[in-house]
Protein backbone atom coordinates (compact mmCIF):
# COMPACT_ATOMS: atom_id res chain seq x y z
CA UNK A 1 0.00 0.00 0.00
CA UNK A 2 1.46 3.47 -0.41
CA UNK A 3 0.33 6.73 0.10
CA UNK A 4 1.40 9.80 -1.33
CA UNK A 5 1.57 13.54 -0.44
CA UNK A 6 3.61 16.54 -1.85
CA UNK A 7 4.54 20.26 -1.22
CA UNK A 8 5.02 22.67 -3.86
CA UNK A 9 9.15 23.36 -2.43
CA UNK A 10 9.96 20.19 -2.31
CA UNK A 11 8.13 17.34 -4.29
CA UNK A 12 7.59 15.52 -0.63
CA UNK A 13 6.08 11.91 -1.10
CA UNK A 14 5.22 8.91 0.66
CA UNK A 15 4.14 5.24 -0.04
CA UNK A 16 2.85 2.08 2.13
CA UNK A 17 3.54 -0.82 -0.16
CA UNK A 18 1.98 -4.08 1.29
CA UNK A 19 2.76 -7.33 0.72
CA UNK A 20 -0.29 -8.02 -0.96
CA UNK A 21 -1.74 -4.34 -2.36
CA UNK A 22 -0.64 -1.34 -1.30
CA UNK A 23 -2.49 2.73 -1.68
CA UNK A 24 -2.65 7.14 -2.64
CA UNK A 25 -3.47 10.23 -1.04
CA UNK A 26 -2.40 13.81 -2.35
CA UNK A 27 -2.31 16.98 -0.38
CA UNK A 28 0.03 19.72 -1.17
CA UNK A 29 0.03 23.40 0.73
CA UNK A 30 2.95 26.41 0.41
CA UNK A 31 5.07 27.42 2.98
CA UNK A 32 5.08 31.12 4.23
CA UNK A 33 6.95 32.75 6.99
CA UNK A 34 9.75 32.82 8.99
CA UNK A 35 11.13 29.82 11.58
CA UNK A 36 12.51 30.82 15.26
CA UNK A 37 14.40 27.43 16.65
CA UNK A 38 13.47 26.84 19.85
CA UNK A 39 15.18 23.45 21.65
CA UNK A 40 12.31 20.74 23.18
CA UNK A 41 13.58 18.72 25.79
CA UNK A 42 12.19 15.82 27.54
CA UNK A 43 11.51 14.92 31.35
CA UNK A 44 14.25 13.33 32.62
CA UNK A 45 13.11 9.75 33.15
CA UNK A 46 15.43 8.27 36.34
CA UNK A 47 15.36 4.80 36.97
CA UNK A 48 13.16 3.43 39.78
CA UNK A 49 15.42 1.85 42.50
CA UNK A 50 14.22 -0.19 45.06
CA UNK A 51 15.27 -0.78 48.69
CA UNK A 52 18.33 -3.32 47.85
CA UNK A 53 20.15 -0.18 45.57
CA UNK A 54 19.05 -2.60 42.94
CA UNK A 55 17.87 -0.55 39.48
CA UNK A 56 14.25 -2.45 38.76
CA UNK A 57 13.17 -3.32 35.46
CA UNK A 58 9.72 -1.79 33.98
CA UNK A 59 8.71 -4.17 31.48
CA UNK A 60 6.80 -2.15 27.87
CA UNK A 61 3.94 -3.48 27.27
CA UNK A 62 3.02 -4.57 23.88
CA UNK A 63 1.21 -0.61 23.31
CA UNK A 64 4.24 1.01 24.82
CA UNK A 65 6.66 -0.98 22.51
CA UNK A 66 4.75 -0.27 19.66
CA UNK A 67 4.36 3.55 20.51
CA UNK A 68 8.81 3.27 21.12
CA UNK A 69 9.16 1.74 17.37
CA UNK A 70 6.58 4.07 15.81
CA UNK A 71 8.66 7.07 17.58
CA UNK A 72 11.76 5.53 16.39
CA UNK A 73 10.11 5.74 12.65
CA UNK A 74 9.14 8.99 13.06
CA UNK A 75 12.91 10.71 14.26
CA UNK A 76 14.63 8.32 11.37
CA UNK A 77 12.53 10.04 8.52
CA UNK A 78 13.88 13.57 10.44
CA UNK A 79 17.38 12.54 10.98
CA UNK A 80 17.75 10.98 7.38
CA UNK A 81 15.95 13.81 5.71
CA UNK A 82 18.73 16.40 7.55
CA UNK A 83 21.49 14.43 7.16
CA UNK A 84 21.46 13.51 3.97
CA UNK A 85 20.47 17.10 2.69
CA UNK A 86 17.25 16.46 1.45
CA UNK A 87 16.08 19.65 2.82
CA UNK A 88 18.23 22.77 3.55
CA UNK A 89 19.05 22.86 7.21
CA UNK A 90 17.37 26.34 8.15
CA UNK A 91 14.04 24.33 8.12
CA UNK A 92 15.19 21.70 11.05
CA UNK A 93 14.91 22.52 15.00
CA UNK A 94 17.26 20.98 17.36
CA UNK A 95 15.50 18.63 20.14
CA UNK A 96 17.02 16.60 22.73
CA UNK A 97 15.79 13.21 22.49
CA UNK A 98 16.81 9.57 23.45
CA UNK A 99 19.68 11.52 25.45
CA UNK A 100 21.42 12.76 21.87
CA UNK A 101 20.76 16.32 20.14
CA UNK A 102 18.64 15.67 17.61
CA UNK A 103 17.04 17.87 14.27
CA UNK A 104 13.84 17.56 13.14
CA UNK A 105 11.86 19.42 10.60
CA UNK A 106 9.80 23.02 11.15
CA UNK A 107 8.33 23.06 8.19
CA UNK A 108 4.51 23.02 8.55
CA UNK A 109 3.80 20.94 5.37
CA UNK A 110 6.65 18.12 5.99
CA UNK A 111 6.05 17.78 9.60
CA UNK A 112 1.95 17.38 9.17
CA UNK A 113 3.08 15.02 6.59
CA UNK A 114 5.24 12.86 8.68
CA UNK A 115 2.63 12.96 11.68
CA UNK A 116 -0.24 11.76 8.96
CA UNK A 117 2.50 8.63 8.11
CA UNK A 118 3.35 7.93 12.08
CA UNK A 119 -0.59 8.59 12.82
CA UNK A 120 -0.99 5.20 10.67
CA UNK A 121 1.92 3.44 11.44
CA UNK A 122 0.95 3.76 15.51
CA UNK A 123 -2.13 1.73 14.62
CA UNK A 124 -0.76 -0.52 12.52
CA UNK A 125 2.29 -1.47 14.61
CA UNK A 126 -0.04 -1.79 17.50
CA UNK A 127 -2.08 -4.89 15.58
CA UNK A 128 1.06 -6.07 14.46
CA UNK A 129 0.24 -5.38 10.94
CA UNK A 130 3.71 -3.92 9.73
CA UNK A 131 6.67 -5.88 8.80
CA UNK A 132 8.95 -3.18 7.20
CA UNK A 133 9.55 0.22 6.31
CA UNK A 134 11.39 1.72 3.74
CA UNK A 135 12.71 5.61 3.07
CA UNK A 136 13.51 6.08 -0.72
CA UNK A 137 15.37 8.97 -1.31
CA UNK A 138 15.30 9.74 -5.44
CA UNK A 139 16.56 12.66 -7.82
CA UNK A 140 13.74 15.18 -8.29
CA UNK A 141 15.05 15.72 -11.97
CA UNK A 142 15.41 12.45 -13.25
CA UNK A 143 12.93 10.30 -10.77
CA UNK A 144 16.05 7.91 -10.34
CA UNK A 145 16.43 6.67 -6.85
CA UNK A 146 19.43 7.00 -4.80
CA UNK A 147 19.06 6.12 -1.71
CA UNK A 148 16.99 3.16 0.35
CA UNK A 149 17.05 3.27 3.86
CA UNK A 150 15.25 -0.41 5.50
CA UNK A 151 13.99 -0.90 9.00
CA UNK A 152 12.94 -4.42 9.10
CA UNK A 153 10.32 -4.87 12.29
CA UNK A 154 10.19 -8.51 13.72
CA UNK A 155 7.85 -9.34 16.42
CA UNK A 156 8.91 -11.84 19.54
CA UNK A 157 7.74 -12.48 23.08
CA UNK A 158 4.41 -11.59 23.91
CA UNK A 159 3.44 -9.84 20.51
CA UNK A 160 4.29 -12.80 18.38
CA UNK A 161 2.05 -14.67 20.68
CA UNK A 162 -1.10 -12.21 20.68
CA UNK A 163 -0.86 -12.10 16.62
CA UNK A 164 0.12 -15.82 16.25
CA UNK A 165 3.38 -14.95 14.46
CA UNK A 166 5.61 -17.63 13.62
CA UNK A 167 9.08 -16.90 15.30
CA UNK A 168 12.55 -17.94 13.76
CA UNK A 169 14.43 -20.12 16.36
CA UNK A 170 16.99 -17.32 16.52
CA UNK A 171 14.97 -14.70 17.50
CA UNK A 172 12.98 -17.03 20.20
CA UNK A 173 16.24 -17.13 22.10
CA UNK A 174 16.77 -13.30 22.02
CA UNK A 175 13.02 -13.23 23.24
CA UNK A 176 14.03 -15.18 25.67
CA UNK A 177 17.28 -12.91 26.66
CA UNK A 178 15.05 -9.87 26.26
CA UNK A 179 12.25 -10.43 27.79
CA UNK A 180 13.40 -8.36 30.87
CA UNK A 181 15.62 -5.49 28.91
CA UNK A 182 15.56 -2.52 30.87
CA UNK A 183 14.51 0.55 29.32
CA UNK A 184 17.86 2.32 29.66
CA UNK A 185 19.32 -0.72 27.37
CA UNK A 186 17.08 -0.15 25.11
CA UNK A 187 17.53 3.56 24.75
CA UNK A 188 21.71 2.71 24.64
CA UNK A 189 20.82 0.60 21.14
CA UNK A 190 18.74 3.43 20.00
CA UNK A 191 21.37 5.80 20.61
CA UNK A 192 23.93 3.46 18.75
CA UNK A 193 22.12 4.04 15.83
CA UNK A 194 21.53 7.09 15.31
CA UNK A 195 24.73 8.03 15.65
CA UNK A 196 25.75 5.27 12.87
CA UNK A 197 22.83 7.10 10.65
CA UNK A 198 24.61 10.46 11.36
CA UNK A 199 27.96 8.97 10.55
CA UNK A 200 27.06 7.31 7.07
CA UNK A 201 27.44 10.83 5.61
CA UNK A 202 30.98 9.55 5.59
CA UNK A 203 30.63 6.81 3.36
CA UNK A 204 27.28 7.88 1.22
CA UNK A 205 27.70 9.46 -2.27
CA UNK A 206 27.03 12.91 -1.88
CA UNK A 207 23.53 13.62 -3.52
CA UNK A 208 23.62 16.29 -6.29
CA UNK A 209 21.06 18.23 -7.23
CA UNK A 210 17.19 18.35 -6.05
CA UNK A 211 15.98 15.21 -4.15
CA UNK A 212 12.70 13.86 -2.61
CA UNK A 213 11.79 10.83 -0.66
CA UNK A 214 9.58 8.61 -0.59
CA UNK A 215 8.05 6.51 2.33
CA UNK A 216 7.12 2.77 2.09
CA UNK A 217 5.62 0.47 4.42
CA UNK A 218 5.03 -3.04 4.19
CA UNK A 219 1.65 -4.72 5.93
CA UNK A 220 -0.23 -7.64 6.03
CA UNK A 221 -2.52 -8.44 3.09
CA UNK A 222 -5.47 -8.30 5.20
CA UNK A 223 -4.84 -4.58 6.64
CA UNK A 224 -7.68 -1.33 6.60
CA UNK A 225 -5.94 0.73 4.24
CA UNK A 226 -7.11 4.12 4.01
CA UNK A 227 -8.59 4.99 0.92
CA UNK A 228 -5.77 7.81 0.25
CA UNK A 229 -2.95 5.47 0.55
CA UNK A 230 -2.18 4.37 -2.93
CA UNK A 231 0.17 0.90 -4.47
CA UNK A 232 3.61 1.26 -4.76
CA UNK A 233 6.64 -0.90 -6.13
CA UNK A 234 9.63 -1.67 -3.64
CA UNK A 235 11.73 0.65 -5.14
CA UNK A 236 14.51 -1.49 -5.36
CA UNK A 237 18.08 -0.25 -6.14
CA UNK A 238 19.35 -2.02 -9.38
CA UNK A 239 22.76 -3.14 -8.67
CA UNK A 240 23.48 -1.50 -5.15
CA UNK A 241 25.97 -1.22 -2.38
CA UNK A 242 24.22 -1.97 1.10
CA UNK A 243 25.33 -1.70 4.31
CA UNK A 244 24.08 -2.98 7.18
CA UNK A 245 23.68 -0.89 10.35
CA UNK A 246 22.95 -1.78 14.02
CA UNK A 247 19.50 -3.39 15.56
CA UNK A 248 17.95 -2.36 18.55
CA UNK A 249 15.19 -4.30 20.02
CA UNK A 250 12.51 -4.03 23.54
CA UNK A 251 11.08 -7.52 24.67
CA UNK A 252 8.26 -7.26 21.66
CA UNK A 253 9.73 -6.01 18.40
CA UNK A 254 13.52 -6.17 16.98
CA UNK A 255 14.12 -3.52 14.40
CA UNK A 256 16.98 -4.22 12.03
CA UNK A 257 18.64 -1.36 10.01
CA UNK A 258 20.33 -1.43 6.49
CA UNK A 259 21.35 1.01 3.96
CA UNK A 260 21.39 0.78 0.04
CA UNK A 261 22.84 2.93 -2.23
CA UNK A 262 23.44 3.53 -5.88
CA UNK A 263 27.33 3.89 -6.83
CA UNK A 264 27.75 6.77 -8.84
CA UNK A 265 29.14 6.29 -12.51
Amino acid sequence: MSSATSKPAAKVKSSTSSSSKPASSKTSSSKTGTKTKKTKTEPSKEPFIGEDGVEKVHRLSLKGSSRLVTEFFEYSINTILFQRGVYPAEDFTPVKKYGLNMLVSSDDQVKAYIKKITSQLSKWMYSGSINKLVIVISSRDDGIDIERWQFDVEMMGAAAEKFKKEVPEHLAEVAQRDKDKPEKEIQEEIQGLFRQITASVTFLPMLDGRCTFNVLVYADGNVEVPVEWGDSDPREIENAEKVALRTWGTNNHRVQTAVSYRLID
